[in-house]
């Protein structure tokens, strides 16, 4: 099961400032690429900062100090590298509470830059796509289990699973490595086990059968004996 990573996913970088690229530039930037910020990077090409719209509107609005992408930067800089998981991304944005990434080579290098909204593209995968990889993948591949068992439905990124189990046991583990595929949104569980359904079947009774008489039962140990 392979998950999309930064690489599949940034926006690779139209667009970078120096230090000294003044507030104009910035702006007129931002508005001709549709973007929200602009990372800055140093003579090697490495980002040292970003300068987004709210940092522009902040220097517009505080009038004091230079107006260079250097003075109105937010730095240091939170990267990201080509090889991570959208989820290790998120989980870094989250903990930095910042909106994008810029991305690095090994060098160091700026090569591409993950949004938020880079991030969503991950939900907006066809229904069919997850479907088809929860198939071949998760049933198939890692459980290995007949498909022609289970039955999994995909809506709008919500996955209800149906169908026969051989096991209870594996129901956690199907639905946490559906929940893994990207693109889904919501797992709902409607699986039945063939080992529930062993349990619940008649033990059958105590005593003897006798042909053409049904069951009998025991011969109490404690009867007295004939004479």
């Amino acid at each position: 099961m392979r998950h999309r990573s930064v690489a599949d996913l940034m926006t690779p970088t139209a667009v970078a400032v120096q230090p000294g690229t003044p507030f104009k530039e910035i702006a007129r930037l931002l508005d001709e690429y549709g973007i929200t910020a602009v990372p800055v990077v140093d003579e090697a090409h490495r980002p040292i900062g970003v300068v987004s719209e709210a940092d522009l509107l902040r220097r517009h609005t505080a009038k004091d100090g230079p107006s260079t992408a250097e003075a109105m930067m937010s730095s240091p800089v939170v990267v990201a590298r080509p090889s991570w998981t959208a989820v290790e991304a998120a989980r870094v944005m989250e903990r930095h509470r910042v909106k994008r990434l810029p991305v690095v080579d090994s060098d160091g290098q700026l090569i591409g830059v993950l949004s938020r909204s880079d991030l969503l593209q991950l939900f907006l995968r066809r229904d069919r796509a997850i479907q088809e990889e929860i198939v071949e993948d998760v049933v198939t591949r890692i459980l290995r289990l007949s498909p022609a068992a289970l039955h999994i439905d995909v809506e709008e990124g919500r996955v209800t699973l149906s169908g026969t189990l051989p096991s209870k046991n594996l129901a956690p583990v199907f639905v946490r490595l559906c929940e893994d595929v990207d693109g889904v949104v919501e797992v709902v569980d409607r699986l039945t086990y063939d080992d529930e359904e062993a349990a619940a079947e008649p033990s059958g009774r105590a005593g003897v059968t006798v042909e053409g008489h049904g069951p009998r039962p025991a011969e109490d140990a404690t009867a007295t004996p004939e004479a």
